[in-house]
């Protein structure tokens, strides 16, 4: 009985992913750092010789602190995404990161900065150990399928990491005159920039694949700086290159012990292809992710610094890519979904207008920078108007909205509910950054570093969820996820607190502050007699003269529906 049980939950599970109504402008992403969302596997939180623990949440601040992929399948085998309404999970990115510690704050370097948000590269094509192994990420992103979620990861194209004492140590690089034990550990006061010509090693990354200081190129050309000092790759360089040569020596002197972190489907692509220039190896690298997992989506760092065509053809390859994924399983629930593969970036200060030559590169979106952080209910319906009629005048572009993220905590912590009410009821794209809905707190120690942003990436607070605010999360993010027609639907604006979302087969009605004194004008949407229900309170009224009241509210919020 048991079993056949399981069976029936499995099928439930797998019909439910082939026919649920998604669609990525009405999506709801749930943004996480893997190293700080939780730990499912302490056996997996110390490798290639990192330190962890500097003895104070200051110095700590920048470690990895032993997230992993099997604590975020744990969460969601826990149903944690799908009683959220999430429709995608974005993790950060899972390859390999630079073993060693880059200065924290520029030339402060007063704590030692890691590659635990995955911004750092270092191989990739394979999984960093702290995060997991390969079966670790296929069982994580087999599961989010299942229930009917998409998966995102970063492409960071513009840039490998920094390189740092350990890493030079241990790849043999370039000489520094530390033992390794020495290189591992920080030092105060300093840092790479003091030691490092990396223009002039040829062991490492080398000059047909970075932009060197002593070219001359234009610091303030988007697509010649190299962005905070971080050594960039020539995207725009056709010439074919020689794999690196700290590469093939660290895959060489790794051999078949590294094989359980390694993507099978990079396997080809470490050794040499004739014709290639750096940025098809890093374009290939990152599809293979794609071919081997499923990937469903990425999203693409500081897009200007990266010449456009290049987007283009990191688009085209990765949709390859998901057609023979999809070709290849075809009893994964996933491979029946037909929605090609997502692309959305961060644009310095983009907000939703729309970006014609981005879109013919295979974008979706660019990341809204400018979507309100203080949950202003009297002043939302008018913004709300302009991105609805921005996504009907622009289909397949639509906006992608944040309240906070991993390089901005900006939203009211004190009013965090109206906050949620102004996002997740917005048009577009909504994105919630891992314990918006649950209160989690900066880490204060943190804030004492030169780079206090670091803060804000502390870790996932489980011991102490505000459950009040979850559940107003977890409310609105299953009527949105129910009704996509909250994200794309045409909006028509009643007055400053009141509108409707209507489409081909659904109607909604959003009021915002509402006053159980007043009634709510539903003329010309609803006709009289029709029985109504506050889809967040059950409540139910009935339309009487154009209009309906209901006899309470919560959350300073009513959305009403047709009683089915």
């Amino acid at each position: 009985m048991k079993k056949l049980s399981l069976s029936i939950l499995s099928l439930c599970a797998f019909l439910w992913a082939i026919s649920a109504d998604f669609s990525w402008p009405s999506a709801t992403v749930y943004f996480l750092i893997t190293d700080r969302f939780a730990d499912g596997d302490p056996t997996n939180n110390v490798n290639y010789g990192r330190v962890i623990d500097y003895g104070s949440d200051r110095l700590n601040a920048a470690t990895f602190h032993g997230g992993d992929l099997k604590g975020v399948l744990q969460k969601a085998r826990e149903g944690y995404f799908r009683d959220l309404g999430v429709d995608v999970v974005w993790l950060t990115d899972v390859y390999e990161q630079i073993h060693g510690w880059t200065a924290g704050s520029g030339s402060i370097n007063d704590f030692p900065h890691y590659g635990y948000h995955g911004y750092y590269p270092l191989d990739y094509t394979q999984m960093d150990r702290n995060y997991g192994t390969v079966e670790d990420m296929r069982k994580l992103v087999n599961e989010l399928h299942s229930q009917g979620i998409r998966v995102m990861l970063g492409a960071n194209f513009n840039d490998p990491g920094y390189p740092t004492y350990l890493d030079a140590v241990q790849q043999g690089f370039a000489p520094t005159g530390l033992t390794e034990t020495e290189a591992a550990n920080h030092t105060p006061g300093g840092h790479y920039d003091q030691w490092a010509h990396w223009w002039e090693w040829s062991g490492w990354w080398g000059r047909d694949w970075l932009r060197c200081p002593d070219e001359g190129w234009d610091q303030t050309n988007p697509l010649t700086c190299t962005l905070y000092g971080l050594p960039d790759f020539k995207d725009e360089k056709a010439d074919p290159v020689k794999l690196p040569k700290f590469l093939k020596d660290k895959w060489k002197r790794e051999g078949k012990d590294n094989d359980p972190w390694v993507n099978p489907s990079a396997r080809d692509l470490r050794r040499e292809h004739p014709g290639w220039a750096p940025a098809d190896y890093v374009i290939a690298w990152i599809a293979s992710w794609v071919e081997e997992f499923g990937i469903d989506g990425f999203r693409c760092d500081i897009v200007e610094y990266v010449q456009l065509y290049r987007w283009k053809q990191l688009s085209n390859a990765c949709n390859a890519a998901l057609s023979r994924w999809r070709e290849s399983h075809p009893d994964d629930p996933a491979s029946r979904w037909t929605d090609p593969l997502y692309l959305t970036g961060d644009y310095d200060f983009a907000s939703v207008d729309f970006k014609p030559d981005y879109a013919a590169a295979g974008f979706s979106s660019m990341v809204n920078f400018y979507f309100p952080k203080h949950g202003d209910l009297d002043g939302i319906i008018p913004l709300w108007q302009a991105y609805a009629d921005s996504v009907q005048a622009h289909p397949g572009w639509h906006p992608f909205s944040y309240l906070n993220n991993s390089y901005h905590r900006d939203a009211d912590p004190d009013n965090m509910t109206n906050c949620a009410t102004t996002l997740l009821l917005a048009p577009g794209v909504a994105q919630i950054f891992y314990g918006d809905e649950t209160g989690r707190q900066p880490n204060p120690g943190a804030m004492q570093n030169g780079d206090s942003d670091q803060s804000f990436r502390s870790d996932m607070n489980w011991a102490a969820v505000d459950t009040l605010t979850l559940r107003h999360f977890q409310r609105l993010g299953q009527i949105r996820r129910d009704h996509p027609v909250i994200a794309t639907g045409r909006q028509i604006s009643i007055d400053n607190h009141t509108c409707a979302r209507v489409n081909h087969s659904d109607t909604i009605l959003i009021r915002v502050n509402p006053n159980p004194e007043r009634r709510i004008p539903v003329a010309g949407l609803w006709a009289d007699g029709t029985t109504l229900m506050d889809l967040y309170t059950g409540n139910t009224a009935v339309v009487t003269n154009g209009s309906a009241r209901f006899s309470g509210y919560d959350n300073n919020v009513a959305i009403l529906a047709v009683m089915r």
